[in-house]
């Protein structure tokens, strides 16, 4: 059951959209996934995954920036995240694979494209369900009659480790969440950047919050993403992981990916602080 308090931060997040949004429920294996939508109805689809304990409302900076004008947007709630999807109840009914996600993506996508082919764009740990998503499906059908671009915005480990420092100051946030350890946490991430009043209420009440353990697993096939188009974003002042060392590694795998390093942008700030940038990027 959502908290009063995390569900009035969450409508507050989402109250700053600048245009209207369709609030989606879509029934999947996994239980029911809240889906934010926005932008015509008859424009080219644009699916967004959020990173690790955010929420779709994360991506409120990028649709400010005009990102639903010439797109229809779907921003995701992830199932077990904070957020307002509803997991299944029952013993078994979690996702606990990789395959797992897909399956739960491959369920949400048919609802909300059934027909076409759409741009599937994450941050973070959403950047990382959205490679393995794309390495575990191309196999199965031309990937280009579902997915027409992939958009990895710093992706976690996917081309590189996170850093054992990064670990360490995220590990209280992790066993013991409060509002001031979340507070503190990104503030350090970061930089001390000024970060939306409304959005950082919203992840400071993501502490009460019952989650699920997340789906980890190894790195994605890599090889499985050359068929797509592919853009990938890393921040620069990430601390998650070394950004240049990140970069290297992605275009050494994927030579024919566009892959560019947003100097001034941390991590889990990127889609706030850079939203301009991020969001001309989804736009293409």
């Amino acid at each position: 059951m959502v908290r009063e308090s995390f569900r009035a931060a969450y409508d507050e997040a989402l109250g700053q959209w600048p245009v209207p949004v369709e609030a989606l429920e879509v029934p999947t294996p996994y239980g029911v996934t809240r889906v934010n939508g926005c932008g015509p109805a008859g424009a080219p689809p644009l699916v967004l995954l959020p990173g690790g304990g955010a929420t779709s409302t994360v991506w409120g900076a990028c649709v400010a920036a005009g990102l639903a004008r010439e797109r229809r947007v779907y921003a995701v709630d992830l199932v077990g995240e904070p957020g307002l999807s509803v997991p299944a109840a029952g013993p078994g009914r979690g996702m606990r694979t990789p395959e797992d996600l897909a399956v739960w993506l491959d369920a949400v996508l048919d609802v909300l494209v059934p027909e076409g082919r759409i741009t599937l764009a994450g941050h973070s740990y959403g950047a990382w369900i959205a490679a393995q998503y794309a390495a575990r499906r191309a196999g199965w059908y031309d990937p280009r009659q579902r997915l027409d671009r992939l958009v990895l915005l710093d992706p976690t480990r996917v081309f590189a480790g996170l850093s054992p420092r990064y670990v360490l100051r995220a590990l209280p946030v992790l066993v013991r969440p409060t509002p001031g350890r979340i507070r503190s946490f990104l503030a350090w991430e970061t930089g001390g950047a000024a970060l939306d009043p409304a959005w950082l209420r919203l992840q400071e009440e993501t502490a009460g919050f019952p989650t699920a353990r997340p789906v980890t697993g190894p790195r994605p096939d890599l090889t499985g993403l050359a068929p797509f188009t592919l853009d990938i974003v890393f921040a620069g002042r990430a601390r998650c992981h070394d950004s240049l060392q990140a970069l290297a590694a992605a275009t050494r795998a994927l030579p024919g990916a566009r892959v560019r390093l947003l100097r001034g942008a941390s991590h889990h700030a990127l889609p706030l602080t850079a939203a301009d940038e991020v969001a001309r990027l989804l736009a293409l």
